[in-house]
């Protein structure tokens, strides 16, 4: 028997920035693609490197970008949210909720604001985050 979980019923929501403050929820997701973060490699060869191989150890990391996907309505309470903290340039806590109540908390920056309008489907933004620090699993 499988544990395996749609992805129905995750949400995303950007904190208000007031203290204490809430999270507001971002309306209309349809695609997430958590923070990936990725380590430096750091070299760490010497002269007597066991067999003439490069050794390797991990260096900072960086938490990295995420996105995430919305049916676009300009100028509604998530588009006029999002492209405030965009021209602001503020960073917000985020917050991804799982279908199973796991939370992932991160700080970061609206980094990029992508619409579309096909003439044919719905008008759909992707937007990047660029996630700074730590994530936190709850």
């Amino acid at each position: 028997m499988t544990n395996a979980l749609l992805g129905y019923d995750t949400a995303y929501a950007i904190h208000d920035g007031q203290d204490p403050g809430a999270f507001q929820d971002i309306a209309e997701v349809m695609e997430i693609t958590p923070p990936n973060e990725q380590s430096d490699d750091v070299e760490a060869t010497h002269y007597k490197s066991p067999g003439k191989k490069r050794e390797y150890i991990q260096g900072l990391t960086d938490p990295g970008e995420m996105t995430f996907g919305i049916n676009w309505i300009p100028s509604d309470a998530t588009d006029t949210i999002i492209q405030g903290l965009k021209a602001s340039g503020e960073k917000r806590d985020h917050r991804i909720t799982w279908p199973n109540g796991v939370t992932w908390t991160f700080n970061g920056y609206i980094k990029g604001f992508e619409p579309t309008a096909p003439i044919d489907d719905r008008m759909t933004a992707t937007v990047t985050v660029r996630v700074s620090g730590s994530t936190t699993i709850a």
